[in-house]
């Protein structure tokens, strides 16, 4: 049985293809999508749905594809070398898993999650390239071979913030998580919101997506922001009316802040809504 919408998560017809294509081709799936799209969570469901464990590997400006097999702790090692701590005959004891050698060792096969990859080094990828073909790598301070007892579903998102090299790119599973039209986009808030008055969502589905449509807007907001929107107009009872009387040129939506997260967003709404009254 392969991945599918949940009860949780709303999946296109293209996303379930994509995700078993990979599954069924045991390669890394990558996804990439407007931030607040569900690539994250996505590697949550995948598991859930293959009834199997997660792992997370959160990749930072920082890492080093090196901290995904392992780290060796040669301070540590030494440090207690003068201090004559009998484990440093054992140079197993200074050696950290990585997030890979967890996942190549697991009990059962896992989903590894390598969350926006595109946050390291341009070296990053390619220095993982030999470890996700052949599903091994050395331990050189040991001399041991750790080899994937279960070949791991492994999902890779990035955010876009530099290209991939094309090597690997070539070893993935491709796709784009297209923003929700509005027809999907029901589904999920149906999904977090199920007793949400259908008045109120109409409204704030049409600002929602008028906003979304307007030109010059430096960050638009995504589908987790729509739902914190949602949420407030919900919890502050707004009425309807005040999202349909004030269209987006007119006026700045209310709790607006769950929506446009720069000022220079609020500051084209706020000349929008000037130049708007001045002609009237």
């Amino acid at each position: 049985m392969g991945f599918q919408s949940t009860d949780s998560y709303i999946a296109s017809r293209d996303l379930q293809v994509a995700v078993n294509a990979a599954i069924a081709l045991e390669r890394p799936l990558l996804i990439k999508g407007e931030p607040g799209t569900g690539k994250t969570v996505l590697a949550h469901e995948i598991a859930k749905s293959l009834d199997t464990d997660l792992l997370q590997w959160h990749v930072k400006s920082t890492t080093k594809a090196q901290q995904g097999l392992y780290e060796y702790d040669a301070v540590a090692r030494l440090r207690d070398s003068q201090l004559g701590d009998g484990k440093v005959h054992d140079i197993k004891n200074y050696i950290k898993r990585g997030k890979l050698w967890d996942a190549f060792t697991h009990a059962k096969r896992p989903v590894l999650l390598i969350d926006e990859i595109d946050k390291a080094d341009i070296e990053f990828p390619n220095d993982l390239l030999q470890e996700l073909d052949r599903m091994e790598f050395n331990v050189y301070e040991t001399g041991e071979t750790v080899t994937s007892v279960h070949r791991p579903v492994i999902i890779i998102t990035s955010n876009n913030e530099k290209d991939l090299p094309d090597a690997f790119l070539r070893r993935c599973f491709f796709h784009y998580i297209q923003f929700p039209d509005e027809e999907t986009m029901k589904q999920i808030v149906d999904v977090h919101f199920p007793n949400i008055k259908s008045r109120l969502l109409s409204a704030a589905m049409k600002r929602f997506f008028d906003i979304r449509s307007m030109p010059g807007l430096k960050k638009k907001p995504s589908t987790s922001e729509l739902l914190d929107w949602l949420k407030l107009l919900m919890i502050e009872d707004i009425d309807p009316e005040t999202l349909r009387e004030n269209d987006t040129k007119k006026s700045i939506p209310p709790l607006h802040g769950a929506l446009l997260k720069n000022e220079a967003d609020v500051h084209l709404f706020e000349r929008l809504a000037f130049l708007t009254r001045r002609e009237g």
